[in-house]
């Protein structure tokens, strides 16, 4: 059979996204989603993702990391999912739906998607760097250099090391450009290599600038290598609530494949 299929990105961080709302997918064959997101074997993507039907919001989004294996959350991937159901008209400029780590609320407004994040209690500090999770788990660690720095090669080592092991961690590595303004270079598991942007890890990175005290804002911009992100919210003496993230999400191409 023939799958339509369709490419978005958003800061340059790429999907391919299918309408499953009539169950067409084999969502086991892990080896045919991985071979769809290859870059030489199939149409090319950091990630998979199918919109489904959800009895209590407008619509589910599962998500494949490019290794075909489902995965956690990826921001940039429910912004880019958000601009695909309004697409379909499935939705006007508002929305609520359901993802793997929970209900999130979405908003569209002059061209840019705004996705509201899952609350956080907790962020982890140590020697060098902090670990959190955004709804996927992620180290941020601050370096110098970020734009020379060797992204996979350090990236996969603290991935693969302790205390992550197997299961992993998405690895972020982040330079203070000004007081709110910080530059973000992401490894990502799954993917296995560095992306141009990650929607959950600018969204860690913000959150733990500003646990660290490296700013006092609540509206942070990250740079990243595909585009401008920001991530705003409210803090208090127990965490953090009220997260959004926020950038542009469009779509590339639509096009029919094997399946």
């Amino acid at each position: 059979m023939n799958m339509t299929f369709y490419k978005y990105q958003g800061t340059g961080n790429d999907f391919v996204i299918v309408d499953n709302r009539l169950q067409t997918i084999n969502k086991n064959d892990t080896k045919r989603i991985a071979r769809l997101c290859h870059r030489r074997f199939g149409i090319g993507a950091d990630g998979y993702i199918l919109l489904e039907n959800d009895d209590n919001t407008d619509f589910k989004m599962v998500y494949y990391n490019a290794d075909g294996n489902e995965s956690t959350m990826c921001g940039n991937g429910g912004r880019c999912i958000v601009a695909f159901a309004n697409f379909l008209g499935i939705i006007k400029n508002e929305t609520t739906f359901v993802a793997i780590d929970g209900l999130h609320k979405a908003k569209i407004e002059n061209g840019m998607v705004y996705l509201q994040m899952q609350d956080v209690s907790e962020i982890k500090s140590f020697d060098n760097h902090q670990f959190l999770d955004t709804g996927s788990p992620h180290h941020v660690e601050m370096v110098s250099g970020l734009a020379n720095f060797e992204v996979k090669a350090n990236g996969s080592k603290i991935r693969y090391g302790q205390p992550y092991n197997k299961e992993g961690s998405n690895v972020n590595f982040v330079e203070q450009l000004s007081d709110d303004n910080f530059a973000v270079r992401t490894y990502e598991r799954g993917v296995e290599d560095e992306t141009l942007s990650c929607g959950t890890g600018v969204t860690a990175v913000a959150l733990a600038m500003h646990k660290s005290g490296k700013t006092k804002s609540e509206n942070i911009s990250l740079k990243t290598e595909g585009g401008e992100l920001n991530v705003t919210f409210n803090s208090n003496d127990k965490g953090y609530k009220n997260i959004w993230l926020v950038g542009p999400a469009e779509q590339v191409f639509k096009g029919e494949i094997k399946w």
